[in-house]
């Protein structure tokens, strides 16, 4: 298989951008067509036609089939452990509602929220949470669609409340040390973990102090009218008769916080808060457990106490599995209620692992070609000053994101490429670190077909591109970062490098 790097023969830039051409070309026409449906369906064809295109030219230019092909299988391994998650996220999400988990947050949240102050406390929530664990994912799928729910049932646009959520849950997994995309930036930058967040801290805080103003003058100044106290108390009313609603319901997602915090990887973390969630739904929510079973009248009527054990262990098996496989909507005599108790299940996440599998097809061809090397080594050679590279390595962040389609080789093509143009102009390892995370990380989100918008799309059941506008902190961070290079602002030099005069030692940011 070829390196990293690709085949070592000299590629034309147009048969480079081609592929990506024709996936642009395809996914505007899908979405003229199709509209909010463009991912569910066309949107996978379109990535599947591009790969076939970059195949194609890699074949023309020497890269064989066999070797386009493994770094499909090598993309794929990449994404395996996303794909799984997304399984047991779609689990969770359909356990915790028959549970009464998620209702219980619902509950509970319309009567400390207010449509006011809902989007600014959803940001900071979410920060919170995903500082503690280190996982935005984690976070969007439990803290995340509860918020998602309350906000629903205040008023909010679904789309600015993902908006919020999303802002507040990548800060949060940006700055903690147990996330492996900081990990991941401090290691291709070679840089220590510790000094990487703190020297982050200077681009990221004002970023989300921005993003929290934003949603703060939102709050205040959006239409809430659908929001009155009345509608939250005949929604509460609803939640109560269907489901039996405790505090004890909340041990489930601090078990899962708490796992993740001790550093159990996050698949064991939600396998857990699975099984937690199936065992809580029955015993809590026997009424609901049965509406969920469905079994025939005929198998209902048991005579004796042995047999309604052994019917309701049937049906509690059937509920739990029924949950963890499929969609689930329970019935609510109000409409609001209805269309909030409902559980994806990892039946709901299929059409979201197709899409994270066809844009590794794309991703992985255009790798194994050179394709993606080729068209951002002009880039590095028109850097000039920091300011330029900084803004080159922050666009080929975002150029790796739209084009891989995957968080982890944002970080790791564009810090393998420009960790030389970094030393060479004297620049501290931090500054390609933190230029990484501000722009591969949190931009990876943004796009329809990266592994990260995928997942969101499928876990908050919001559009990427509906939600995106909103996503004000994934947004300002790479500016940001940019324009602190621009003005020279807290760039941090080597001891032995070039100081014009404008950058910092590392001493004066110790």
């Amino acid at each position: 298989m070829n390196d990293a790097s690709g085949p070592q023969k000299n590629i034309p830039l147009w048969m480079a951008l081609s592929p990506i051409i024709v996936l642009i070309t395809l996914l505007v026409i899908n979405v003229r067509i199709y509209t909010d449906d463009a991912s569910y369906g066309p949107n996978q064809i379109a990535l599947l036609l591009a790969a076939a295109t970059a195949a194609i030219f890699g074949i023309a230019l020497g890269t064989t089939f066999k070797e386009s092909l493994r770094g499909v299988i090598h993309a794929l391994t990449a994404s395996m452990t996303a794909m799984i998650l997304l399984l047991l996220i779609g689990s969770l999400t359909g356990t915790w509602m028959i549970s009464g988990i998620v209702p219980a947050m619902i509950y509970y949240g319309l009567d400390l929220l207010n449509p006011q102050i809902f989007l600014f406390a959803s940001v900071v929530i979410c920060a919170i949470v995903s500082l503690g664990t280190g996982s935005s994912w984690s976070t969007i799928a439990t803290v995340g669609v509860a918020l998602l729910g309350i906000g629903e049932a205040l008023g909010i646009s679904l789309p600015m409340a993902a908006g919020a959520i999303i802002s507040g849950a990548y800060f949060g997994d940006k700055l903690s040390p147990l996330s492996d995309t900081t990990n991941l930036a401090a290691a291709m930058a070679e840089t220590e973990l510790f000094g990487h967040i703190k020297y982050m801290l200077w681009t990221t805080v004002p970023s989300i102090l921005i993003t929290l103003g934003i949603f703060l003058a939102i709050g205040f100044s959006a239409d809430v009218s659908g929001a009155e106290a009345s509608n939250t108390e005949v929604l509460k009313s609803a939640i109560a008769a269907k489901f039996y609603i405790t505090p004890w319901l909340f041990l489930a997602p601090a078990t899962v916080l708490l796992l993740v915090i001790l550093r159990f990887d996050a698949i064991s973390a939600l396998f857990i808060g699975v099984i937690i969630g199936g065992v809580f739904a029955v015993a809590f929510q026997p009424d609901v457990v049965r509406e969920v079973a469905a079994l025939p009248a005929v198998e209902t009527a048991p005579e004796s106490n042995w047999q309604k054990g052994l019917l309701y262990a049937k049906e509690s098996y059937t509920a739990v599995i029924n949950a963890m496989a499929s969609p689930t909507a329970l019935t609510s005599d109000n409409p609001a209620a209805e269309k909030l108790l409902t559980g994806k299940g990892m039946e709901g996440m299929l059409n979201t692992i197709w899409l994270i599998i066809t844009a590794m097809c794309f991703g992985g061809i255009m790798e194994a070609c050179g394709f993606l090397r080729r068209i951002t080594e002009p880039l590095v050679r028109l850097a000039k000053s920091d300011g330029s590279l900084v803004a080159t390595t922050a666009g080929s962040c975002f150029f790796v994101n739209t084009t891989a389609s995957d968080q982890y080789l944002s970080i790791v093509v564009p810090g393998r490429m420009f960790r030389e143009s970094f030393e060479e102009r004297g620049l501290d390892a931090r500054n390609l670190s933190r230029t990484l995370e501000d722009a591969g990380t949190v931009t990876s989100v943004l796009v329809p077909w990266n592994t990260c918008g995928a997942a969101q799309m499928g876990v908050l059941g919001v559009a990427v591109t509906a939600f995106a506008p909103y996503c004000f902190f994934n947004i300002i961070s790479p500016f940001m970062t940019m324009f602190y290079a621009f003005v020279g602002l807290k760039i941090l030099r080597t001891k032995t490098g070039a100081d014009d005069g404008v950058g910092e030692t590392p001493e004066s940011d110790e």
